[in-house]
């Protein structure tokens, strides 16, 4: 696994996320309103019984975090999606929220604000 399967959310040109209550130099014209993209994975059994040995002998569960990885991945461009559809050209305040989904699978939530920025 490279570097690459860990990164941030899709490079986006048109919709900016930032994590920040701003952006420097940008003030808000607009604010739209919440915005949310959502994803559950179910687990795979291989990573599973991989999981189970691994945490009798230590290490990464590499499976599960290329998983996690795709899901906020997933998640974010859902965001984007949502708030492009509603006229925003940015999203502030993004964040994650992960829970276990009834012990079938995980649930990746990202959430934020979607606003209009000025220039």
């Amino acid at each position: 696994m490279s570097i690459d399967d860990f990164g941030g959310g899709p490079d986006s040109s048109d919709v900016l996320v930032v994590t920040t209550n701003d952006v420097p130099g940008r003030p808000v014209q607009r604010v739209i309103g919440e915005v949310f993209g959502l994803t559950v994975r179910s687990r795979n059994l291989g990573s599973q019984i991989g999981a189970g040995l691994k945490s009798v002998f230590g290490g990464e569960l590499k499976g599960l975090t290329r998983t996690l990885a795709e899901s906020r991945e997933q998640a974010v461009e859902r965001l984007v999606e949502q708030a492009r559809a509603r006229g925003a050209n940015a999203v502030l305040m993004m964040r994650y929220e992960v829970t276990s989904a009834e012990d079938i699978g995980t649930e990746v939530c990202a959430y934020g604000t979607a606003v209009v920025l000025a220039g």
